[in-house]
């Protein structure tokens, strides 16, 4: 591929997020259930009490039964830096169905943009370092998943449980921790307004101290996944 349609795609990619990014502020601004951290550095939101906790122990049950150690894309790192344990939930059940349309109605994306959602598991000890979940364009998996949706615009990720103590989700950049509190829906912008990867959106899970953490994750793309 020469330079000039290289350029091209990354600009259309640009402007793709730029526009899904609008689109989602404005729906979640005059949502009065949100609420909106009001960082100037980062679009994040919150939403308390958006799955039951009857819901929660279901999806708990859930991920215990396809938990795996979690995948990670390529990295340099010696070191492991994602310990917990993870895997997608069976898209096709109606109770997961119920939950997908629920976050989808409420950031307003077609689900067909939307990648299944992922359940993680994080007993004591575990933790998953600082990281992005926009993916890097230069690595050499980059082609593939341009073809496969493109780039992770938002990311809705809700707590399923409190936990005794640690496993807070730490914005590392902007110096935000938040504890777990089940229920709780948190979504946050991977790009800034202007289309770009937003370099303040970097987050870890704090290592778990006492109990296990349960959350689920779903990243939107800027068109269909898969």
């Amino acid at each position: 591929m020469t330079l000039l349609p290289m350029f091209t795609r990354k600009l259309a990619d640009r402007a793709a997020l730029a526009r899904v990014g609008r689109s989602v502020r404005e729906r979640l601004s005059a949502d009065p259930k949100v609420y909106a951290l009001g960082h100037e550095l980062a679009e994040i939101f919150s939403i308390a009490d958006f799955i039951t906790p009857q819901e929660c122990t279901h999806l708990m049950a859930m991920i215990d039964a396809v938990a795996r150690p979690s995948p990670v894309f390529a990295t340099d790192s010696k070191k492991p830096y994602r310990t917990s344990y993870s895997g997608d939930v069976d898209r096709e059940d109606s109770f997961v169905r119920m939950i997908e349309r629920r976050i989808c109605d409420l950031v307003g994306l077609d689900e067909s943009w939307g990648e299944t959602i992922q359940g993680q598991r994080y007993s004591a000890g575990q933790e998953f370092r600082g990281h992005y979940d926009a993916f890097d364009t230069h690595a050499d998996y980059w082609p593939d998943i341009a073809k496969r949706g493109g780039q992770r615009s938002w990311t809705a990720m809700a707590w399923l449980n409190d936990v005794e103590e640690g496993g807070n989700t730490e914005f590392t950049q902007l110096g935000i921790s938040f504890p777990p509190q089940q229920g709780t829906l948190l979504v946050w912008n991977n790009a800034l307004p202007g289309g770009a990867p937003n370099p303040n959106v970097m987050h870890a899970g704090t290592p778990v101290v006492r109990g296990t953490k349960y959350v689920i994750t779903k990243w939107f793309r800027t068109r269909r996944w898969g």
